[in-house]
């Protein structure tokens, strides 16, 4: 009977430990999950903000294209230009780069 006394305390002991240790676990997995639901709420309420603040971006620069057409039309063929000589740029490095290296 002596030798099953060790035995028997040393599977309660265990018992205890991974008891004690899925209670942690289950607490911990509770708190992730918990900060998970906020941090999706955050960024949910971030992207409901940001659509909103381009909606009014849009709104404004559409009523400032109607508002002014041929300025409008300057400014975008400034930026189209500006935009197309970037890529020219960009375009001869690649070569120059490809050329040599």
């Amino acid at each position: 009977m002596n030798d099953l006394h060790p035995l028997d305390s040393t599977r309660k002991l265990a018992s205890d430990a991974l008891e004690r240790a899925s209670s942690s676990m289950k607490d911990l997995r509770s708190g992730v999950q918990g900060a998970a639901s906020r941090g999706l709420g955050a960024v949910s309420d971030r992207a409901s903000a940001a659509q909103r603040y381009v909606g009014e971006y849009a709104s404004v620069g559409t009523r400032y294209v109607a508002d002014h057409p041929l300025k409008s039309a300057l400014i975008a063929a400034a930026v189209g230009a500006a935009v197309a000589g970037l890529v020219l740029a960009m375009r001869h490095r690649r070569d120059i780069q490809d050329r040599y290296f």
